[in-house]
């Protein structure tokens, strides 16, 4: 390891060797970059969801809730693709924090209708505000230009190959 006398901190490109490089063969695959990007990015939103006190389940139905307040809990459990049991207990978690609301459906007195409290509305925009700094991270090497051309194209590959995402063609495979 060199020092540089001058300075009272080693830099960081001088303390550390640079990590290995990948092959060029996986380099060259769009969607190993894709896989090693989503992870990374996964990583640090969990993360960063954890910290503020949520997971990333609590996230999605936070958000969900936002778009289509008053929703069943079946349909919140098809639109995010998780198991009915799995959600009962996110939801719980959620309505004793005070986020989230669940009443019985009038029109049938066996499902419940779950929406947004005005807290669930509060902690929302807290977490949106830390993914967002961590897309800015993300694309920080991208213009915004760059940034919308590569979200739409991502939008197209998910219409196409996930229901979920709200594509009418999708692929079946």
């Amino acid at each position: 390891m060199r020092y540089i006398h001058s300075v009272s901190q080693v830099t960081p490109a001088e303390s550390e060797p640079a990590p290995p490089r990948l092959p060029q063969e996986l380099l060259a695959k769009s969607g190993f970059l894709m896989v090693r990007l989503g992870t990374e990015f996964r990583s640090r939103a969990v993360g960063a969801l954890v910290e503020a006190g949520f997971s990333q389940y609590h996230y999605s139905v936070l958000a969900l809730l936002h778009e289509q307040d008053r929703e069943t809990q079946a349909e919140i459990a098809e639109a995010l693709d998780l198991d009915p049991s799995q959600l009962v207990g996110i939801l719980d978690s959620l309505e004793q924090r005070g986020v989230i609301a669940r009443q019985r459906d009038p029109r049938d007195r066996r499902r419940h209708l779950v929406s947004l409290t005005t807290e669930g509305r509060r902690q929302l925009r807290r977490l949106r505000t830390a993914i967002d700094r961590l897309e800015d991270q993300l694309f920080a090497p991208l213009d915004p230009g760059e940034r919308a051309r590569l979200h739409a194209m991502l939008l197209r590959l998910a219409e196409y190959h996930d229901p979920h995402c709200g594509g009418e063609g999708t692929a079946t495979s």
